[in-house]
């Protein structure tokens, strides 16, 4: 065969390769907008993804939801053509074929999701936390590996500039030295309070669709993640938790304050996540032996290292390459753009730890006993 002939197969080859649908999975990256479905939508964030219109990175192309009327509301809200919907998740998957799916139900779904797209080698990512006990999160481990496919967890503080450079500074032990201590404290006023949908309302206030926890479950979480990625996948030795009903008119089947402590060899980790805050707050202090990082924003902190005045910094995404946008970073591990770190703040492996904690903590609240997990 003529050298011109066999080069002309050979470059037909390729290009057959590029655009097969296991492509991905080879390792080829892909060209185009990333095609993304939704499964569930009562999750109060699914308007990050409804609301966006699409563009020449992502394309929405399938909506499954149960709830008929909820699934009419959202259309009539961010003018959606209704052919998106679906009331049964494995029809969406098998007609539009997605790239990727985003999880926004009830926690307890997470499972479900990556059991109907694990299979199909499809991509997913889940609002936190991953899911409601242990035993689904390694549900969800099995299937990641038996399928090699992606499921990742999506934190607002992980698109937070001061997450990454808190990250940095505590990872430079010239800076700080070894991390000693760190507070997270995330919440706000209450989900009645600040006026969450009533579907969101429902399932989060459910303690078998949130996992038994109110606060613990719906802001506990970014503490677990936060740490969890400061330590570097470190599994905490113990976890002692302390739980209330202040607003137990309002709450009553699941707590509305929790306080969470983390012990490691070197280090604790204070967590304070409370749907009773007087405001909303998402914020995290990490102190070494010698410095310190103390983030009030998603942007502003003030740090101060061994041999140095406290600064006070504005941290902007580029300089930390913080990804700002929770869609775009799946659209690129997608494309294969960017691969997901080890135990990085959206991994499985991260969000498999938070999963213990979480149970973890849940048990202590409920024995009055600190629950040590080296032995667990």
């Amino acid at each position: 065969m003529p050298a011109q002939k066999k080069l002309l197969l050979f470059c037909i080859f390729l290009l057959a390769a590029a655009f097969h649908p296991a492509a991905a999975k080879a390792g080829v990256a892909q060209a185009g907008p990333v095609r993304l479905a939704v499964a569930g939508i009562s999750h109060g964030h699914n308007s990050w993804l409804l609301s966006r219109k699409d563009d020449d990175l992502i394309h929405l192309v399938g909506i499954y939801e149960s709830n008929r009327q909820l699934a009419e509301q959202m259309a009539q809200k961010y003018n959606l053509d209704k052919s998106l919907f679906f009331t049964d998740l494995s029809t969406m998957l098998e007609k539009v074929k997605p790239d990727g799916v985003l999880g926004f139900g009830p926690t307890n779904s997470h499972l479900s999701v990556v059991e109907a797209c694990a299979p199909k080698g499809i991509p997913v990512m889940v609002e936190k936390p991953l899911a409601t006990t242990a035993a689904d999160a390694n549900k969800m481990l099995a299937l990641s590996k038996k399928y090699n496919t992606l499921v990742l967890t999506n934190f607002e503080t992980s698109w937070y500039p001061v997450t990454e450079k808190a990250y940095q500074l505590a990872a430079d032990t010239s800076f700080m030295g070894t991390i000693r201590k760190v507070v997270v404290h995330d919440g706000h006023m209450g989900p009645k309070e600040i006026g969450v949908q009533p579907w969101f309302f429902e399932w989060l206030t459910d303690p078998v669709k949130n996992g038994g926890g109110g606060a613990l479950m719906d802001f506990g979480c970014y503490g677990a993640n936060l740490m969890t990625y400061l330590m570097k996948g470190q599994i905490p030795q113990t976890v002692t938790c302390v739980t209330q009903q202040l607003k137990p008119a309002i709450y009553p089947k699941v707590d509305d304050e929790a306080t969470i402590i983390l012990t490691y060899p070197t280090a604790q980790c204070i967590i304070q996540a409370s749907w009773s805050w007087p405001y909303h707050r998402k914020d995290m202090e990490v102190y070494g032996e010698a410095g310190y990082a103390i983030s009030s924003t998603n942007k502003d902190m003030r740090i101060k290292g061994r041999n140095s005045p406290e600064q006070v910094l504005v941290v902007k995404p580029e300089e930390t390459h913080t990804y700002t946008d929770p869609f775009l970073y799946f659209a690129d591990v997608i494309r294969k753009k960017i691969t997901v770190p080890p135990y990085g703040l959206y991994s499985l492996e991260t969000n498999l730890i938070v999963a213990k904690i979480l149970e973890a903590a849940k048990e202590s609240a409920k024995s009055g006993r600190t629950v040590n997990l080296k032995k667990s």
